[in-house]
């Protein structure tokens, strides 16, 4: 292939600015989610309570990382990856468009649900194209990678910036349309240079590779198996009253029950009944250590669209300089950080493993949930000094952010690296929609905690984020106290 994009191949330009796009969409819409639907029905909101519309936000990012799972299989199975980037862009931009339809609820959801279904299909399979780029792996793939990802947090910048003002100067849903046409614009992008990728995507996997290790019965009863493990607590949930099913509380919750408890009967079956040996079974329980910890981490990292955007909005000095910053576009930081310091903290483990000082996997888990408590640590004094009645400066929440960008770099792209080293090859792409499993489960337990607290009460606040602080700070230091055990079990992979 062509090198045509900083040393790369030329397919990468075409991957990157699509990837662009659809981050702009997606993160400048989430940037203005909760706040509209909070807001008033005479500003042209929905006018939901908090505990309703952080329901409502866990459940759809949520489903933006689970619906990756079928997204996966479909393109693997029956579209091929290009065709599921297309589908998949098409209705992220149908329905940012219904979201852009203002006063009607049912316009609403469908709209939300087709950018959970959209992101669902095009996300986990332009990543699979990007490693397609490298078949020959090593050193290049990564810098592929690495030009890719900054391609990610340059759209989620420049979405989280350009929607929110939007929103906040023209209207709520000139927001929603901007998002669109972010969207459409990776469309055409994609369509006019999807010649760079050759051949790259259009056979569905499966009619490539037919010598799987792991046949098609296996995955069969596994499927057959969850969904009636599901419908069960879904029974069980509702008959008991435990869960009022039928409001979106009630729901948010129901699935999160159903999520931790698939997970677990998924890992058990592996472990049990999955054929592996000695040395797989202490791997496969290594990754369920990871999946614990990424679960944890992403359940406070992702209050940045909800509790802690709510915090911007009603605590917050927006206007230091004269001109009102949108309390979404503040998580705008978390970008530029990971922009700044990604490269940073790639030499520094560099630098480290060259002198072998470089921490093993489940002390860098560890690294990265404590930074991400300190982030909530730094919120309970901001919430202390708002509860005396005085809004607080900006900078609480960009050292916030700043903690938590660093916890990310720490911890995400290491537990992704982890996974593939030390999945089974059989389970590999199980597991790796896994690590999607865990960033859905945190995001929807994100969204409920966002919605516990009261809209105009910094007391309410800090006990969140104390607690968020504290179980932070108590699981980082598990996985310190328990990092021997893990290394032991991971064996060089660690």
């Amino acid at each position: 292939m062509n090198k045509g994009f900083f040393g790369q191949p030329a397919g990468l330009s075409t991957l990157f600015f699509t990837e662009m796009w659809e981050r702009f969409s997606y993160y400048g819409m989430r940037a203005i989610l909760i706040l509209f639907m909070i807001s008033p029905q005479a500003q042209e909101g929905l006018g939901m309570t908090r505990d309703t519309a952080g329901a409502i936000y866990g459940l759809y990012t949520a489903g933006v990382y689970l619906f990756a799972l079928p997204g996966g299989w479909l393109a693997d199975n029956i579209l091929g990856q290009r065709k599921a980037i297309w589908y998949g862009g098409i209705m992220i931009m149908v329905g940012h468009l219904l979201l852009a339809i203002p006063g009607i609820p049912l316009v609403f959801f469908t709209g939300l649900a087709c950018v959970a279904i959209g992101t669902g299909l095009l996300k986990p399979n332009i990543s699979t194209i990007v490693g397609d780029l490298y078949p020959e792996g090593g050193v290049r793939r990564d810098r592929g990678f690495s030009i890719f990802y900054m391609g990610i947090n340059t759209g989620s910048f420049l979405g989280q910036l350009a929607v929110p003002l939007l929103a906040e100067y023209k209207g709520w849903h000139w927001g929603f349309g901007a998002a669109a046409i972010g969207m459409f614009l990776g469309l055409i992008q994609f369509r006019l240079t999807q010649g760079n990728l050759m051949d790259i995507g259009i056979q569905p996997k499966a009619k490539e590779d037919k010598n799987e290790e792991q046949g098609p019965g296996v995955n069969r009863g596994l499927a057959i198996g969850v969904l009636v493990l599901l419908l069960a607590f879904l029974g069980i949930l509702q008959a008991t009253g435990q869960i009022d099913l039928f409001t979106a509380v009630g729901f948010a919750q129901a699935v999160g029950i159903i999520i931790a408890s698939v997970t677990l009967a998924y890992f058990l079956f592996v472990l049990i009944a999955g054929g592996l040996t000695d040395e797989e079974r202490k791997r496969v329980l290594v990754i369920f250590c990871l999946f614990i910890g990424a679960a944890l981490f992403w359940s406070g990292f992702e209050q940045a669209g909800s509790s802690l955007t709510l915090f911007a909005q009603d605590f917050t000095i927006l206007d230091p300089l004269g001109f009102k910053i949108p309390a979404g576009s503040v998580q705008i930081f978390n970008a530029i950080f990971i922009v700044m310091f990604a490269p940073v903290v790639g030499w520094l483990w560099v630098r480290l493993a060259a002198r072998q000082l470089n921490p093993h996997t489940p002390i860098k888990f560890a690294i990265g949930l404590i930074l991400m408590g300190l982030g909530f640590l730094v919120m309970v004094f901001a919430a202390q000094i708002a509860a005396q009645g005085t809004d607080v400066s900006m900078g609480w929440l960009i050292l916030t952010y700043f903690l938590h960008s660093i916890g990310e770099l720490t911890l995400s792209p290491v537990g992704l690296s982890a996974t593939t080293k030390l999945s089974p090859k059989r389970y590999l792409g199980q597991m790796m929609g896994i690590w999607f499993v865990a960033t859905a489960m945190g995001n929807l337990i994100a969204g409920l905690l966002a919605g516990g607290v009261d809209p105009k009460s910094p007391n309410d606040m800090e006990p969140l984020f104390m607690s968020v602080f504290i179980f932070a700070a108590v699981v980082g230091a598990l996985f310190l106290i328990f990092s021997p055990i893990i290394k032991k079990w991971a064996g060089k992979e660690a």
